[in-house]
């Protein structure tokens, strides 16, 4: 059920964000600049996206590898479908990651070293 959920936040969040830019949210060049500040942030400990970071990564290296769970050679629509899949929940889990992070810098930034936040 919980991962039922976290897929379909991310394809909400793919759609957000592909219709962002024109509602005033940031844009895809935005979110993929905030890319290495985010990848930094979380391998310094500021930022506690690491797992998410590494699960984006592992699916990146899914997508790209040359050995798949599901050969594309022997079930030719099937062996693309679930790189299909794999690529929409990376893209997905990219632009809700970065709308997150894009936030906590913001809130970071708006924050007074020293002061207790309510």
């Amino acid at each position: 059920m919980a991962r039922t959920l976290k897929r379909t936040a991310a394809f909400v969040a793919l759609g957000r964000a592909l219709t962002a830019g024109a509602r005033g949210g940031p844009g895809l060049g935005a979110r993929l600049g905030a890319l290495p500040r985010m990848i930094k942030a979380s391998a310094s400990g500021e930022y506690d996206g690491g797992m998410r970071l590494a699960l984006m990564t592992a699916a990146t290296i899914y997508v790209v590898s040359p050995l798949d769970f599901v050969p594309e050679m022997f079930l030719a629509v099937f062996g693309l479908v679930d790189d299909l899949v794999m690529v929409t929940w990376l893209a997905g889990s990219v632009l809700a990651e970065t709308d997150r992070f894009l936030a906590w810098e913001a809130k970071r930034r708006a924050t007074i070293p020293g002061t207790v936040l309510s």
